[in-house]
């Protein structure tokens, strides 16, 4: 009998684990930018990290990969169409998908990475029109559009968030007067509560969920400041003022131990809010102009901040605590930031991929390369997937071998 007890308990364990469906979240944890590889090459050779293989057949986009079901999950807009592309492991095409008109005006291409949660994909167009995929069929499990249904108004360059879902909750910025940042179920596309914000336009910006011990909350940017938002409730519990000269605030709020980072380009630079302990409020601890990255994120490490600013082109460490710049360098270009262990891994917009120690100390780069493949901007954020480094420029996807 206490072998039968054993038995189910485990089945029971083992089932749970199986059945359970966890997102696909852009920029990895917490949308962190921080990734675990085992066994990170000390330096990468004299050439730049070996090209384990190249997928170049994406048409146009910004959009990363996602990484599912043994899969890799990516977008590109090809003769006007919005189109999913399903590959192996290996870069091998599996499958293409079109789900919709793509944005084709100014800087024409995909932008929202997709979300994945088992045979579920959700993905956003720059006309804002949201559809969950079922990737069994390779039809829509339904779709909703932000403009014509939820009153939305499309921005400059498009609808560019990546769909955020916790459980059966998806939360997107339609950027209404009414329905400015909602959840929906995400098996039924059917409202769960509608958040009226400060009326503001969606402002590029993928949410950032943050766990506290008394309740989830879901923090965004719209056009002039960033939202605090009860994220079972839907209720707007605190906004704080955070303008730039466009309305553009692509990067998603960065949390550590009750800190929050808010930081956007054009000379708008950033602040750390302090969150009341309950996330009902929020009170300014300290700013700086200068870490005024565009649209290439951030990191947070061991104690301070390292990213790009935008107007002084600079890579920059920041003091967490203090807001104090460790230092600035104009050794490479300006661009997207993520980490890989204690290293950083820098992607530019003049197509420079380096790796650089984390330390606040100076900014010291180990190892660099020039990405040749693909076309167009070098704007989409590198992801690290089982110890591979994938980097989208335009047309290319490239997978890179960072590891020993």
């Amino acid at each position: 009998m206490k072998l039968l007890s054993l038995f189910l308990i485990l089945f029971v364990c083992f089932s749970k684990t199986v059945n359970s469906q966890e997102a696909t979240q852009w920029r990895g944890v917490n949308s962190s930018g921080k990734y675990t590889v085992a066994k990170l090459l000390p330096q990468w050779p004299e050439n730049g990290p070996k090209v384990i293989w190249s997928f170049e057949k994406l048409g146009q986009g910004y959009s990363s990969p996602a990484f599912a079901n043994n899969k890799i999950y990516i977008t590109g807009m090809v003769n006007g169409q919005a189109v999913l592309f399903i590959l192996d492991m290996n870069g091998k095409e599996l499958q293409v998908i079109k789900y919709g008109k793509e944005f084709d005006a100014s800087y024409p291409g995909t932008r929202s990475t997709p979300t994945i949660v088992g045979d579920m994909a959700y993905l956003l167009t720059g006309h804002g029109v949201l559809t969950c995929l079922n990737l069994k069929t390779g039809k829509p499990a339904w779709q909703k559009d932000f403009i014509n249904g939820f009153g939305g108004s499309n921005i400059t360059w498009g609808y560019t968030e990546a769909i955020v879902i916790d459980g059966d909750k998806l939360f997107c910025t339609p950027g209404g007067k009414k329905n400015n940042v909602m959840a929906l179920n995400r098996m039924t596309g059917e409202t769960i509560w509608s958040c009226a914000g400060l009326g503001e336009l969606s402002a590029y910006c993928t949410p950032l969920l943050i766990k506290l011990p008394a309740r989830q909350l879901l923090v965004t940017h719209t056009t002039n400041h960033v939202l605090g938002i009860d994220a079972t409730t839907g209720k707007l519990l605190w906004n704080f003022e955070h303008p730039n000269q466009w309305a553009v605030h692509p990067n998603t709020p960065i949390y550590n131990d009750g800190g929050l980072f808010v930081f956007s380009g054009w000379g708008q630079g950033g602040e750390k809010l302090k969150l009341s302990a309950d996330g009902s409020s929020v009170t300014k601890e300290w700013e700086i102009k200068s870490l005024d990255n565009r649209m290439g994120g951030a990191v947070f490490m061991d104690g301070y901040l390292y990213g790009s600013g935008d107007n002084g082109r600079s890579w920059q460490c920041v003091d967490w605590k203090t807001g104090e710049q460790k230092y600035a360098s104009t050794e490479m270009g300006k661009g997207a930031c993520i980490a890989a262990n204690d290293k950083l891994i820098g992607y530019s917009e003049k197509g420079e991929l380096f790796m650089a120690e984390a330390n606040p100390a100076a900014f010291k780069v180990i190892s660099k390369t020039k990405v040749t493949l693909g076309a167009e901007q070098h704007w989409a954020h590198p992801v690290i997937y089982n110890s591979i480094l994938y980097v989208r420029h335009g047309n290319a996807l490239i997978a890179y071998k960072i590891s020993e």
